[in-house]
C-alpha cells in the first residue's frame, strides 16, 4: 500500500511531537507506535533526521538493517554489521575490545580511551562515548540505522563522520518471546532469549538474554595448542514500559554484558632480522605462516571487560508540545595482559587496567504544529572519567634477547653460536653497567619496562535544535545547529624504570670526557662555545661514542608527568555546528534532496606511553633522534623550567579538535517491488586525528585535511511476493589533502590506507510457502566485496603497497519456520573461506618484523528457535 504525502505528513508532525534521542541527535529510542491500517507493514520507519519517517523520505543519507534481517543473516553483534552496510567498516584488532567503526572512510579511536570515536554509536538513544562499550550482542533489536557523513547538528557529542544507531524493541503488552539455541563449528554455543508481557494494564516489561561460547580459531603450539581467538561473553537486559496516563511514556533500561576472552589472532607477515637473529637466537619461536592460525606466546592472553549502565526516558505530550528528558548513566571495566612481541620468548606483556564512567542528561521539548514551521529544542550534558593503569614487563628472557643485538659484529667469531653471540652481548653490557656506575645485570633485569597512570575528565554540553519550514505541500527547508563546549582535564604519570630509559649516551660521553667535571646542562653551558662544539662533535660520533649504537636498547625513555608547570593538562574547545537542507517530494514515490553540514569532534587526548610534549614546548639537543643531548638542548618551555628528562623527545599529548562538511545531493524512490536510495557526496574533515601504533605505543596527530567524493546507492528489487534482491554500492574517492606532519612523514596527495575505492552489497532472499499451512522456508545469500587497498598509510621501512587486502566474502543462512512456532535453520558465514589480513603494524621491539591479524575462517552451524 502506498502512502500519500498527506499520511507521510501526519507521521513527520507526530515524530516531532513524541519525540527522540538520548542526546543531540541521537536516534530514537523507542519502537513505532502501532499505525492501524493506514501504514503498510513493509514500509520501514527511521528516525534519523529526529522525525519518525519512511526510509524513501528521510533526507540524510542512512542505510537500515531491520532486525529481521539480523535474525535471518545470523549477525551476532555489530562486527557483522558491515557485510550489510557497504559505507561501514567495523575491526576487531588487538583485543577483544578493540573495535573500529569507520563510515566512508573515516573513523578512530580503537585502542586509546583518550581518542573519542569519529563515529558515535548510540544503543537506544543512550551515547557509548568509547567502543569496548558498544560491542554488545544484537538481541531483541528492531533496527540498526547507519548514518553517513558529519551529523553533529542532530547529535552533538563526536559524530563529526557519521553515526550507528541500535533500536531495540519495547516491551509488548501481549505476552510473547522466543528461545533460540545454535551450534557450529569450532563448537559455537550461542544461546538467546527474550520474554515479554503486560505487568498491569499499563506496565509492560521484557527481559532478554545472550550467551556466547567457542573455541578460539587459533591454538598457542608451545603451550599444549591453548586456544586463542575464542568466544566467550554473556549479556542480560530488562527493561519496563510505564505509561500512566496517555500522555507520559516512562521507558527504563538496565543492561549488564560481560567478556572474558583469549584474543587476537596474529601471526608474522614479514619476519625482520631481529625476529629471526636475536629472539630465535635465544630459544623463542614465531610464526611464520600468516594463515596458518599457529600462535607461539609465552602466556595465554586474557581479555576482560564488563560493561553496564541504566537509562530512563520520559516523553510528556503538552498538546502542541510535548518534552524529553533521558538520564543515563554506564559503567566500563577493561582489563586485559598480552605478550605484546608475540613470539614464545619471554621478552615483554603489556597489561591494561582501564575504568570509565559516564553520565548524561539530555533535555528538549518539540513542536506540533499545523502552520508551515515546526521546531525542536534541546540540551544535552555529558560528564565522563576514564582511569588506566598499565605497564610493560620485561621478561625473563629480555636481558640475552638484548644482549644479542648488543653483540658488536667485530667481537662476533665467524660461525658463533647464538649462545656464544649472547654471552658476547652480554658482557658489553657488563661493562656499560660498570662504566655507568649501575649495578650489574641490571639493564633490562628488572620486572617493569614502564608504569604508567592515565587520567582524563572530560565535561561537555551543547544546545541544539532544527526548524523545518513547509511554505507549500512537499517542500521542506531544513536549518539546524548545535553548539557545545567541550572541556577536558588529564594527568599523565609516566616512568621508564629500565636503567638506560635515564642515560642520555651523548651527555653520558661528554661526562666521562671532561672527567666527571660536566654533570649538569648549566656546567656544559657554561663551557667556552668551541668546547662545547668540539665536545659535541665527538659525542655524536658513532666511531668515538661506542655507547650510541645501545641506543637501539632504550625501547621507552622518560617523559615528564602533566600536568606541569608549562602543560597545563587541559584542553577547551567549543563550536557552533550547522546544517542546511532542502527537501521536495516530486511524487508520492519520489523525494530529493540537497543539504550542506558542518560537523566537530573536540580534542582527543593521547592516553599512551608515546604521549610526548608538543614541539612548542620543548626542542630536543643535538644526537640522535630521540635522544638528543640534555645538556646541550636550546632553550625552551620544559628546559627553562628544569623538566628536560633525558633522551626526552617530542610528539603529542593531545590531537586538536576535527572539523567536518559536507555537501550532498539525494534521491529516495519507492515503486510496487522497486526501490532506490542514492546519495552523492563530498566530505571533507580538517585536523583529522590520526592514529598510528609506532611499535610500543602511539602516534597521534591532526592531518590538515582528509577528504573523499563518492557515491552511496542502495536498491531493493521485489519481482514477486516470494523473491527479494538487494544491492549496495559506495565508491569514495579518498585522499590526504594536506598531511605533511604526520609519523611517516609528508603524505599529502595520497590515498589514505584502508579506504577501499568500490564496497558492494548483495543479497538475494527466497520464501517458499508451503500451500496455506503457514509453514515457509526462508533462505538468504548475502554477498560482500572491498576492492584492493593499501591497509594502511605505511610502515616505517616498508612501502605501503606491500600490504594490500581485498575482501570478498559469501554468506548464507536457510530457515524453516513451523506454523506451531517452531523454526530449524542452518547458516555459514565466510561460506567460500576466504584469506586476508585484517591490518598490519610493526613487530613490537623487532625492528623489520611486520606482523598483523588474519580475517575469521568460515563458521557454520545449526539452530533451533522457539516463539510463542
Amino acid at each position: 500500500m502506498k502512502i500519500t504525502h498527506t499520511r507521510m505528513k501526519s507521521i513527520l508532525l507526530s515524530g516531532a511531537a513524541i519525540g527522540t534521542l538520548a542526546m543531540p541527535g541521537a536516534a530514537l529510542a523507542q519502537d513505532v507506535a502501532q499505525e492501524d491500517a493506514e501504514v503498510d507493514s513493509s514500509v520501514i520507519i527511521v528516525t534519523a533526521s529526529k522525525r519518525e519517517q519512511t526510509l524513501q523520505e528521510v533526507p540524510i543519507s542512512v542505510s537500515v538493517t531491520s532486525g529481521e534481517t539480523i535474525e535471518r543473516a545470523q549477525i551476532r553483534d555489530v562486527l557483522d554489521l558491515q557485510t550489510v552496510v557497504p559505507s561501514l567498516r567495523v575491526s576487531q584488532l588487538q583485543t577483544s575490545s578493540a573495535t573500529t567503526f569507520i563510515i566512508r572512510g573515516f573513523g578512530n579511536g580503537d585502542n586509546n580511551f583518550g581518542i573519542e570515536p569519529s563515529v558515535g554509536v548510540f544503543i537506544d538513544g543512550v551515547f557509548r562515548s568509547r567502543s569496548a562499550s558498544a560491542i554488545s550482542d544484537l538481541n531483541l533489536i528492531s533496527r540498526v540505522e547507519v548514518l553517513s557523513g558529519p551529523q553533529s547538528t542532530l547529535f552533538g557529542k563526536n559524530a563529526s563522520a557519521g553515526v550507528i544507531s541500535i533500536v531495540t524493541k519495547e516491551p509488548q503488552y501481549e505476552f510473547g518471546g522466543q528461545v533460540e539455541a545454535s551450534y557450529g563449528n569450532f563448537n559455537a554455543i550461542n544461546l538467546r532469549g527474550e520474554v515479554t508481557g503486560p505487568i498491569t494494564e499499563n506496565i509492560a516489561f521484557s527481559l532478554d538474554g545472550t550467551y556466547q561460547k567457542r573455541d578460539g580459531f587459533g591454538r598457542i603450539v608451545n603451550l599444549n595448542n591453548a586456544d586463542i581467538n575464542n568466544r566467550d561473553r554473556w549479556s542480560v537486559r530488562g527493561n519496563l514500559l510505564i505509561e500512566p496516563t496517555s500522555d507520559i511514556k516512562i521507558r527504563l533500561i538496565a543492561d549488564y554484558s560481560k567478556i572474558d576472552e583469549s584474543c587476537c589472532q596474529t601471526s608474522n607477515v614479514i619476519v625482520g632480522p631481529i625476529t629471526a637473529g636475536a629472539v630465535g637466537g635465544i630459544g623463542g619461536r614465531f610464526p611464520t605462516d600468516f594463515f596458518s592460525f599457529d600462535n607461539f606466546v609465552n602466556a595465554v592472553p586474557f581479555n576482560r571487560n564488563e560493561n553496564y549502565g541504566f537509562s530512563g526516558q520520559v516523553d510528556w505530550s503538552l498538546g502542541a508540545f510535548s518534552l524529553t528528558s533521558i538520564t543515563a548513566y554506564r559503567e566500563l571495566t577493561n582489563a586485559f595482559t598480552q605478550d605484546v612481541d608475540f613470539t614464545s620468548a619471554d621478552i615483554t606483556a603489556e597489561t591494561r587496567d582501564q575504568a570509565v564512567s559516564t553520565f548524561t542528561q539530555e533535555l528538549r521539548i518539540a513542536s506540533d504544529f499545523d502552520g508551515p514551521i515546526n521546531f525542536l529544542l534541546g540540551g544535552y550534558y555529558f560528564d565522563e572519567n576514564i582511569t588506566q593503569d598499565s605497564n610493560l614487563t620485561i621478561g625473563r628472557d629480555f636481558r640475552n634477547f638484548a644482549a644479542f643485538q648488543a653483540a658488536p659484529a667485530a667481537l662476533v667469531p665467524p660461525g658463533a653460536t647464538p649462545a656464544q653471540r649472547v654471552a658476547i652481548g652480554n658482557a658489553v653490557l657488563n661493562n656499560v653497567e660498570a662504566g655507568l656506575g649501575l649495578p650489574r645485570n641490571s639493564i633490562l633485569g628488572g620486572n617493569f619496562l614502564t608504569q604508567e597512570r592515565f587520567a582524563l575528565d572530560n565535561k561537555s554540553w551543547s544546545i541544539f535544535g532544527t526548524v523545518d519550514f513547509e511554505p507549500v505541500d512537499g517542500l521542506v527547508f531544513t536549518a539546524g545547529f548545535n553548539y557545545t563546549d567541550d572541556k577536558k582535564n588529564f594527568g599523565i604519570n609516566f616512568d621508564a624504570l629500565d636503567p638506560l630509559a635515564s642515560i642520555n649516551f651523548v651527555d653520558a660521553f661528554i661526562t666521562g670526557a671532561t672527567g666527571g667535571a660536566v654533570r649538569t646542562r648549566q656546567q656544559f653551558q657554561a663551557l667556552p662555545a668551541a668546547n662545547q662544539q668540539a665536545l659535541l662533535a665527538a659525542a655524536t660520533n658513532p666511531a668515538i661514542n661506542t655507547l650510541l649504537p645501545l641506543g637501539v636498547l632504550q625501547f621507552q625513555t622518560q617523559s615528564p608527568d602533566v600536568p606541569n608547570v608549562v602543560e597545563d593538562g587541559r584542553t577547551r574547545d567549543d563550536k557552533f555546528t550547522y546544517l542546511l537542507r532542502a527537501a521536495y517530494q516530486i511524487s508520492d514515490e519520489i523525494n530529493v534532496y540537497a543539504s550542506y553540514a558542518t560537523g566537530f569532534k573536540a580534542s582527543s587526548v593521547n592516553l599512551s606511553r608515546d604521549s610526548r610534549p608538543l614541539s612548542t614546548d620543548f626542542i630536543p639537543g643535538p644526537g640522535p633522534a630521540g635522544r638528543g643531548s640534555s645538556f646541550a638542548a636550546p632553550s625552551s618551555p620544559l628546559t627553562n623550567a628544569g623538566l628536560n628528562t633525558p633522551n626526552l623527545s617530542t610528539g603529542t599529548r593531545f590531537a586538536g579538535p576535527e572539523e567536518a562538511e559536507v555537501y550532498e545531493i539525494g534521491m529516495k524512490a519507492q515503486w510496487d517491488g522497486f526501490g532506490v536510495n542514492l546519495a552523492l557526496f563530498d566530505q571533507t574533515i580538517q585536523g583529522f586525528q590520526s592514529f598510528l601504533f609506532t611499535g610500543l605505543g602511539f602516534g597521534l596527530a591532526n592531518a590538515g585535511q582528509q577528504s573523499v567524493k563518492g557515491f552511496e546507492l542502495d536498491t531493493t528489487v521485489q519481482p514477486s511476493e516470494a523473491l527479494v534482491f538487494t544491492f549496495a554500492a559506495t565508491y569514495l574517492d579518498a585522499k590526504y589533502d594536506d598531511f605533511s606532519t604526520g609519523p611517516l612523514g609528508n603524505l599529502s596527495g595520497l590515498r589514505p590506507g584502508g579506504i577501499p575505492e568500490w564496497s558492494l552489497r548483495t543479497s538475494v532472499t527466497h520464501t517458499h510457502e508451503f500451500g496455506d499451512s503457514g509453514t515457509r522456508l526462508i533462505s538468504r545469500l548475502d554477498y560482500s566485496h572491498e576492492s584492493n587497498v593499501n591497509i594502511l598509510d605505511g610502515i616505517a621501512g616498508f612501502n605501503a603497497n606491500q600490504f594490500r587486502r581485498e575482501v570478498n566474502l559469501v554468506n548464507g543462512s536457510m530457515t524453516l519456520q513451523l506454523n506451531n512456532g517452531i523454526e530449524v535453520g542452518a547458516f555459514a558465514r565466510n561460506l567460500l573461506d576466504q584469506q586476508f589480513i585484517l591490518t598490519v603494524f610493526p613487530g613490537v621491539a623487532q625492528a623489520g618484523t611486520v606482523s598483523g591479524y588474519p580475517n575469521a575462517p568460515r563458521t557454520f552451524g545449526g539452530l533451533v528457535r522457539f516463539k510463542f
